[in-house]
């Protein structure tokens, strides 16, 4: 597994803790924490995104 691989992972395993703690936040009834939550999952999808077009045009992916 290369290292191109092993940062989406990591992405990945972000993003999904981030949907996993909008849940969280939702079952605690915590309104700020739901918001905190989203804007975290937008900004880990987004750089996640912006990670792997960049490793698809260097042609490591």
């Amino acid at each position: 597994m290369n290292k191109a691989k092993i940062v989406m992972f990591i992405f990945s395993l972000a993003a999904l803790l981030s949907m996993i703690s909008i849940g969280y936040a939702i079952a605690t009834e915590s309104v700020v924490t739901i918001i905190a939550s989203i804007i975290a999952l937008c900004a880990v999808m987004g750089l996640g995104f912006r990670m792997k077009k960049k490793f698809r045009e260097k042609g490591l992916l």
